[in-house]
């Protein structure tokens, strides 16, 4: 006896994801957060700063500054919270310029993933960090006596602007990571270029109090408009003009630097 074996004519098959990159960089961004929940000391920075910076500034600066600890508070919260963010937007690259040395990139390029996916992936990741540093802000802030005077979705709106503005800064980080040769220079010209954007704005002091010299950069800071708004979003006041320059900024920052950072990545990884 025989049989005949009938093959069909066409195999069926799962059809192609149509955004591999998006998963590419899903998988590695939860790659990172295992990484950072391993090393949980990854956190102090964004679980113990805001909160030190809040009680320095408030408690030992706000009765000078502001006549009252509680005024000054009110004002400060916003500023304090987009500095510590800000400024975390910094280990990203001192993070990937170490994983590059330790050939961590070169295993990557052997697997057949999207080659800007362990970048999108890494800042991907990165903003568990930032939105603990938001959250933590908030809720000193709220035990220390800062009141919000709007709504649950303004204030959500304005961790949101926050969040956004600082992934947009952190590709100008992970391009530093990649065309530097240390990673300590990575957090050295980071911390540099960020002081006269944090210090040299709005954050703990208004613009009208300054010389005339220092207002001029102040007033033109993106970092003033995003405290602003931010500030408006919080406690009430103008709030479009601002979000529109602080968003305008910020994603010019990722179209300059994501594509630098990426051609840099594949020349070094």
């Amino acid at each position: 006896m025989t049989s005949t074996l009938t093959l069909p004519d066409a195999i069926e098959q799962r059809p192609p994801s149509s955004l591999p990159w998006a998963r590419h960089s899903l998988t590695l961004a939860g790659r990172s957060i295992k990484k950072m929940m391993r090393h949980p000391e990854q956190f102090f920075d964004v679980t113990l700063q805001p909160v030190l910076f809040l009680m320095i500034f408030v408690y030992v600066l706000g009765g000078a500054i502001a006549g009252s600890t509680h005024d000054y508070l009110q004002f400060v919260l916003p500023g304090i919270l987009i500095q510590t963010v800000l400024f975390s937007t910094v280990s990203i690259g001192v993070n990937l310029n170490t994983d590059i040395k330790e050939g961590v990139f070169d295993r990557f390029k052997s697997l057949p993933i999207a080659r800007s996916a362990p970048l999108v992936g890494a800042t991907i990741a990165e903003c568990l960090r930032y939105s603990i540093t938001i959250g933590i802000s908030l809720i000193a802030g709220f035990v220390m006596g800062y009141r919000t005077s709007t709504s649950i979705l303004d204030v959500l709106a304005a961790c949101l602007l926050v969040l956004v503005f600082a992934w947009c800064l952190c590709w100008i980080a992970i391009w530093l990571g990649m065309i530097s040769r240390e990673a300590g220079s990575v957090q050295g010209i980071g911390f540099m270029a960020l002081f006269p954007l944090t210090f040299g704005s709005s954050m703990f002091a208004s613009a009208d109090t300054m010389p005339g010299w220092l207002r001029a950069w102040v007033n033109v800071n993106p970092v003033t408009h995003l405290t602003d708004a931010v500030r408006g979003l919080l406690t009430g006041g103008p709030v479009a003009e601002d979000a529109f320059i602080a968003l305008g900024t910020a994603g010019l920052i990722l179209a300059v630097f994501a594509p630098l950072a990426v051609r840099a990545y594949r020349t070094k990884a």
